[in-house]
């Protein structure tokens, strides 16, 4: 895609973010970043989007800049009891013991959902504790709930959702906590929203713990889904100011995807069903091994659409084309860097990498990758886990575990891993091609046609011989010509409605 806005331009203003509002923009997101300079132009008060870069560079970017480019910049998408494994230990092991420390201390329970996006998270930990307390107990906590994005949270205070954000959500929450308004709109019943307190607060900012925002002392401390938006550097000094925020014994839960062992090495990394949570300890003690709990094997996935009840099954769509391989043979065909099947797997202890280091990581898939072509599958797995503990949001080892997987014949673990790389890069081509075969493959034709129209969309947009993320040699005008053929076949097969 070509920019309008010159790139080196770009990458100054992604390291400006990056440090004053700590988001990231790597090379590959340089086009997002600069639509959203162009969403945000006209409210900065500027006229082209070029101008608008260079006024933001010209100095520290002030509050209400912030805010503008926060509404532009971010994207808010949540629902009520999301991640509904981290709900339920919650309600069976956490807040049980800690409202008992907390009567037995005379004071209050004091939880913070930090980036709490348009407040569907802390109106559910809310309900949550409204259910626990029951009527013969007496109210005695406080939620706090802070975003970068004023827009967010004016609609939060507002308390007013419409349908979608209900989606996964137990329809008796909605007739137990909500009133129906017009236009298809639930209002949060006031003895709920009255629990919450909503405030601004920049995560970037040195500004917590402290007394004068609230942010001290706190037992609970939510932050998923916001983390994985900020640079390592940025993980790792916002972990470290959780963990002084939080009372000793506090607990800090991240979503499935940015648990990380390195980053919040300071916590105790404690395992419950489907969920690891952080706590903090009086003294540092040994830390679980992440590959021990691996988050493929078991945590939800956001906005996984076709989930298979049964282990996935191939399907060759290309014979009449006189292709060869199968998707499964794409899809584990990965990448640059694709050892020999004769290659020699290294020895695990004897490879240290550099999490920050691009070639460290890639010799983990590779020897991932060598593992799968030995037929070595669950070793496979260990070196794909191990890829995912040094960095958490890399799409292509969450989509090589995927790959793994499926060639095990483990379809639901798979379809979550591929649904974790879309999660983190919309844009993998063949994550959205490997889901439209899973759903074809269990019957879900209309599920699958959205998956390839999707791949298709994305494969438009960039030249004929350019080469996809792990197609390894095969170009997306190609890749376009097969998932074309595919499409064509479906819908002829599909019955009309």
């Amino acid at each position: 895609m070509q920019l309008m806005v010159p790139h080196p331009l770009l990458s100054q203003l992604s390291e400006l973010l990056s440090t004053q509002m700590g988001l990231y923009y790597p090379e590959k997101r340089l086009a997002d970043l600069e639509r959203g300079i162009i969403s945000a132009a006209p409210a900065l008060g500027v006229g082209s989007p070029e101008a608008c870069v260079r006024q933001l560079l010209s100095g520290t970017l002030t509050r209400k800049q912030v805010e503008i480019l926060a509404s532009h910049l971010t994207v808010g998408e949540t629902y009520f009891f999301r991640e509904k494994k981290s709900f339920t230990v919650l309600e069976e092991h956490i807040f049980p013991e800690l409202m008992r420390t907390c009567a037995r201390a005379n004071r209050q329970l004091r939880i913070w959902s930090a980036g709490c996006c348009t407040g569907e998270e802390p109106y559910s930990i809310a309900m949550l504790l409204d259910r626990l307390i029951g009527h013969s107990g007496e109210w005695n906590a406080t939620i706090l709930a802070t975003d970068i994005n004023p827009i967010f949270l004016q609609k939060a205070a507002e308390g007013l959702y419409g349908e979608w954000s209900f989606r996964e959500t137990p329809a008796w929450i909605k007739e137990r906590y909500f009133k129906r308004r017009k236009k298809g709109q639930f209002e949060i019943l006031p003895h709920i929203r009255k629990r919450v307190t909503f405030s601004y607060l920049n995560l970037a900012e040195d500004a917590y713990p402290s007394p004068t925002n609230d942010t001290h002392a706190i037992d609970v401390i939510f932050c998923r889904n916001v983390l994985m938006y900020f640079s390592p550097v940025w993980v790792q000094k916002i972990g470290k100011n959780f963990y002084q925020s939080l009372v000793n014994g506090g607990w800090l839960i991240v979503s499935p995807v940015e648990v990380s062992g390195r980053l919040f090495s300071q916590f105790k990394a404690t395992p419950f069903p489907g969920s690891i949570l952080y706590q903090k300890t009086q003294k540092r003690e040994s830390q679980i091994s992440e590959a021990e709990y691996p988050a493929s094997a078991s945590d939800p996935v956001p906005n996984a659409s076709c989930m298979p009840a049964a282990a996935l099954t191939q399907v060759s769509f290309f014979q009449d084309e006189g292709i060869s391989f199968s998707p499964k043979h794409i899809q584990t065909r990965a990448s640059s860097a694709v050892t020999s099947a004769h290659a020699q797997p290294a020895k695990a202890q004897h490879i240290e990498i550099d999490p920050e280091h691009p070639e460290g990581l890639d010799t983990l898939c590779r020897t991932a990758r060598s593992h799968a072509n030995l037929g070595e599958l669950t070793e496979a797995i260990k070196w794909c886990e191990k890829a995912i503990t040094a960095n958490k949001l890399n799409p292509a080892a969450h989509y090589l575990l995927a790959t793994i997987h499926q060639e095990l014949g483990q379809g639901e673990i798979a379809a979550q891993s591929l649904m974790r790389t879309l999660y983190l890069d919309p844009d993998f081509v063949l994550a959205h091609f490997a889901l439209g075969n899973l759903c074809l493959s269990q019957g879900r034709h209309r599920e699958a046609e959205r998956h390839f129209d999707n791949a298709l969309a994305l494969l438009h947009a960039h030249p004929h011989d350019e080469l996809p993320l792990e197609a390894d040699g095969l170009t997306t005008g190609r890749l376009a010509e097969i998932i074309t053929s595919v499409r064509t076949s479906l819908s002829r097969s599909t019955p009309k409605i």
